[in-house]
């Protein structure tokens, strides 16, 4: 080899180093973490904000982590939390699962110092997902100036149960039954303690998240214990008008769920314990279970719908983007919502819905859209309008299809904002070998939008597209679309007639 190969190698040896150096070892209150440095961002993955809950911790509330001697790797993400396999033939599953899995994941530019924190709490029903998805893969946001954080929290039954044992051993006082809401507030909270050492402000803290995240960013929102813990919120497709089942139902359905592990009715506490994780996944069974699983009113900690802490102002004031996508019936039928429900649900108010939606529309096409806006979208309207008189709250409707999916969907499928918020389509193979410039235009102009938002809690989505606070009386929405701009939300009759009485709420009906 020639002085110039000779040079050429040593420069790519240099570079390769310098681009996979290992991140400067960050002391947290458990002890101290390393990571690795790639392409300018810092990453620590793995990194526990709480003791594994297992054994005599299932079921409870979560603990801190046990201090750990030396410098802790985290140049991997933890394990997945039980939960079933997916319907879908595999993608998106996490590669592994574990109860040890109250871990979390934060990625920040290389040298990051006070930087606005964004804390994303995955969505999947509340029975599956994980923070280390390669979708929420969190390098393209940091690289536009902020310190991202992903969380998991524990999931189905063994997230979200109650049973008679459970409450009478209970100590007077402490939470129970929502034990993933209980992570999430944890993780928050060590978000709150040691984000600072990672380059972040814990005083500028912006928790989102979509689906089940979007859902627990509503029950966080009505939430006193959430107070302080963050200072601004994206609800992506997380409804609204959520109303909880009692402890009492979860409690008969947690007696269901051992009587189906042959456990007895009134199985002790060690009885449930002693049973294997994959025992109650298994018990929970698969996606199959509609809408009403997750956070339900244990009187504790969940202490009431959260409807009713918007509608009367008790909610937590801060700023607030809020919103839903075009097609989000694509999920509905993955959760098994048979297709009479929503008929049963609307009731004798179809009478009068069925027109606004257009006579040339079909009765199919008419259910699609009606479906996804009662569980959706005009729930998300809702909390725009409760929320406007306090701290600004931003509407927003997703509607862009990907170039390559245009002949296949009718609209933006449940969840298909996310990678574009990310930009994570580098991350996944699949979605790069899709993108467009077109559609990595789209993905620049709403990831700009969350960031600056997160920066400063007003949207900026580029002097073309200025995004106006939600004032009902004009009814102003950002769509992102092939022509993304603001303008009045569409079907407005419609959607305020499918929340009518907010008390019954149709997004939890079916």
């Amino acid at each position: 080899m020639n002085r110039l190969g000779l040079a050429a190698c040593a420069a790519a040896l240099m570079a390769l180093a310098a681009s996979q150096a290992v991140a400067q070892t960050v002391h947290t209150a458990a002890g101290a973490v390393a990571g690795v440095t790639a392409d300018g961002v810092s990453a620590w993955k793995g990194v526990p904000f709480a003791a594994p809950p297992i054994g005599p911790l299932r079921w409870r509330p979560p603990q801190p982590a046990a201090p750990w001697p030396g410098v802790r790797p985290a140049d991997r993400a933890g394990p997945a939390c039980p939960q079933p396999e997916r319907g879908d033939g595999g993608a998106g599953a996490p590669p592994a699962q574990s109860e040890d899995c109250l871990t979390l994941n934060i990625y920040a530019p290389k040298g990051a110092r006070n930087l606005p924190v964004m804390v994303w709490i995955h969505g999947g029903a509340f029975r599956l997902g994980y923070g280390a998805a390669p979708v929420y893969d969190g390098a393209a946001l940091a690289r536009q100036g902020v310190v991202l954080v992903t969380i998991n929290y524990r999931l189905g039954l063994l997230g979200f149960f109650a049973h008679p044992s459970l409450t009478a051993t209970a100590p007077p006082g402490e939470p129970l039954g929502n034990y993933g809401l209980m992570d999430q507030l944890a993780a928050l909270r060590w978000v709150k303690a040691n984000i600072a050492a990672f380059g972040g402000d814990p005083r500028n803290v912006t928790a989102f998240g979509e689906s089940a995240g979007g859902s627990s960013l509503i029950y966080l929102l009505a939430n006193p214990a959430a107070k302080g813990l963050f200072t601004r919120a994206i609800v992506e497709s997380g409804g609204g008008l959520q109303k909880p089942a009692s402890l009492a139902e979860i409690s008969r359905r947690g007696e269901a769920a051992g009587t189906r592990l042959g456990l007895p009715a009134d199985a002790s506490i060690d009885d449930l314990r002693a049973r294997p994780a994959q025992d109650w996944v298994t018990a929970q069974g698969g996606l199959q279970g509609g809408l009403g699983f997750g956070p339900f009113i244990d009187g504790r900690l969940v202490t009431e719908a959260p409807w009713r802490a918007f509608s009367a102002g008790r909610a937590l004031d801060v700023p607030l983007i809020v919103g839903a996508n075009s097609n989000e019936a694509s999920v509905l039928s993955t959760l098994g919502v048979p297709a009479g429900a929503f008929a049963a649900a609307v009731g004798d108010r179809m009478s009068a819905l069925r027109p606004l939606y257009g006579a040339e529309t079909s009765d199919a096409e008419f259910t699609r859209q009606a479906l996804g806006d009662a569980v959706f979208v005009a729930p998300s309207r809702w909390i725009a309008s409760a929320t406007a008189k306090g701290q600004p709250s931003y509407l927003y409707y997703f509607s862009y299809v990907a170039a390559a999916r245009r002949a296949a969907v009718p609209g933006a499928n449940h969840g298909s904002e996310i990678p574009y918020v990310f930009k994570s389509w580098e991350a996944t193979p699949v979605l790069s070998r899709l993108m467009t410039p077109e559609d990595k235009a789209v993905s620049e102009m709403i990831s700009a939008c969350w960031v600056s938002f997160a920066k400063a809690g007003q949207p900026d989505c580029g002097p073309a597209s200025p995004w106006p606070a939600y004032d009902p009386a004009d009814d102003i929405q950002m769509e992102f679309s092939a022509q993304s701009g603001a303008r009045r939300v569409g079907r407005a009759a419609a959607l305020d007639l499918l929340v009518r009485d907010a008390t019954r709420p149709p997004s939890r009906e079916f």
